[in-house]
C-alpha cells in the first residue's frame, strides 16, 4: 500500500511521518502530482496560516489536484481548515471541498485552543473502536463551524467540527499525531478504510 503525505510550506509534516512509521507503515512526502494521484491513501496535514498557505497550493498547483483525488484524503488542522469553503484568517477562499466556513474564536475563551478536549461523535469508520467523549490534542486558534460535513463536534465556548467527511475525504482539527493511542487509533483506521 503506497502512503503520501502531501510536502508544502506547513509544518508537523515529519511529525504525522513519524506517526505512521510508529504504526508500522512506511509513506512518501512528496508534492509531485503524479506520485500524489497514484497514492492508495493520501494525507494533508498542516501548521501555519491559511492565506500564505492558499497562495502556495494555487502556484503548485495542488489546490486542483487535491479536490479532484478519488482515494480516501486526511486532512489534518490546517490541512481540514484549507479543505472548507472560506477562512477567515486572512480572508482566504479555499479548496471547497466541505461547504463550511473557518470563523476565528471569540469571547471568554483562550485563543489558541492548546491542549487536550473531548471529541463526540457518532460511529463511523474514522472513529472505530474508540469510544465518543475520548480526548484528542488540539493547538488552534481558527475552527470550523458544524455542518453537513461534521463528523465528530468539541466545545470550546462554541460547538465545532472536530471531524469533517464527505465522500473519499475525511479531515480533522486535532492532532491524530499528537493524541496518544486514540490518534494512532485513528490515523490506523484511516489507513486501513
Amino acid at each position: 500500500m503506497k502512503i503520501v503525505v502531501i510536502k508544502y510550506n506547513a509544518g508537523n509534516i515529519g511529525s504525522v511521518a513519524n506517526a505512521l512509521e510508529r504504526l508500522g507503515v512506511e509513506c512518501e512526502v512528496t508534492d509531485d502530482p503524479s506520485v500524489i494521484r497514484q497514492a492508495d491513501k493520501v494525507i494533508f496535514p498542516g501548521v501555519g496560516e491559511a492565506s500564505s498557505t492558499m497562495k502556495y497550493l494555487k502556484e503548485s498547483k495542488l489546490d486542483k489536484i487535491i479536490p479532484d483525488l478519488k482515494q480516501p484524503v486526511l486532512g489534518i488542522c490546517l490541512g481540514m481548515q484549507l479543505m472548507c469553503q472560506w477562512s477567515e484568517e486572512g480572508n482566504t477562499q479555499a479548496m471547497g471541498i466541505f461547504p463550511q466556513k473557518v470563523e476565528l474564536f471569540r469571547g471568554s475563551v483562550k485563543v489558541p485552543h492548546m491542549g487536550w478536549n473531548s471529541i463526540s461523535f457518532n460511529q463511523d469508520s474514522l472513529f472505530k473502536g474508540i469510544e465518543s467523549g475520548s480526548y484528542v490534542y488540539f493547538v488552534h486558534s481558527y475552527f470550523v463551524e458544524t455542518g453537513e460535513s461534521t463528523l465528530a463536534s468539541c466545545d470550546y465556548g462554541v460547538r465545532f467540527s472536530a471531524a469533517l467527511h464527505r465522500d473519499n475525504f475525511y479531515a480533522v482539527q486535532f492532532h491524530p499525531e499528537k493524541s496518544g493511542e486514540i490518534g494512532q487509533y485513528i490515523l490506523k483506521n484511516f489507513i486501513e478504510l
